[in-house]
């Protein structure tokens, strides 16, 4: 998969589309997922242009993880789901949709599946509740 800077995530990361915001750093962004598959679905991009985990800048995958690691911990705490599941896809055999590295932190309750990946996009109110939760407990780390 080739890196396109006109790819969603690349146009958040210029402020050229909107977001709900979670964490952001030097290196990496975290915000709501609009399509998610379960309550509280974020997404950690990098600040970096590449497409896929394997071009990515050791600083930037080490970033990024820090960040994920940060949120699954702020998930856990402000939604007390039963787990929290970090996954990453490169190329769209693998289930990538968005030509930009991302990482999926998903809370997982057990006995309810996910939804469908990019099926259904939330209501902004729910998303946004769901982010100020999780923020408070970003900001206590």
């Amino acid at each position: 998969m080739s890196y396109n800077d006109s790819n969603p995530f690349a146009k958040i990361l210029r402020g050229e589309l909107p977001c709900i915001k979670v964490a952001e750093n030097d290196q990496a962004l975290a915000f709501m997922d609009l399509m998610p598959q379960a309550d509280g679905h974020l997404l950690v991009v990098p600040k970096e242009a590449v497409a896929e985990i394997f071009d990515l800048s050791d600083e930037a995958l080490v970033a990024s993880m820090r960040m994920a690691q940060k949120l699954a911990i702020a998930v856990r705490a402000a939604l007390r789901p039963d787990g929290v599941f970090i996954g990453q896809f490169n190329g769209s055999a693998a289930g990538q949709t968005v030509p930009h590295v991302h990482f999926h932190v998903i809370p997982r309750w057990e006995g309810q599946p996910l939804k469908l990946h990019a099926r259904e996009v939330a209501d902004t109110d729910t998303l946004e509740a769901l982010a100020t939760r999780i923020r408070a407990h970003w900001r206590a780390h």
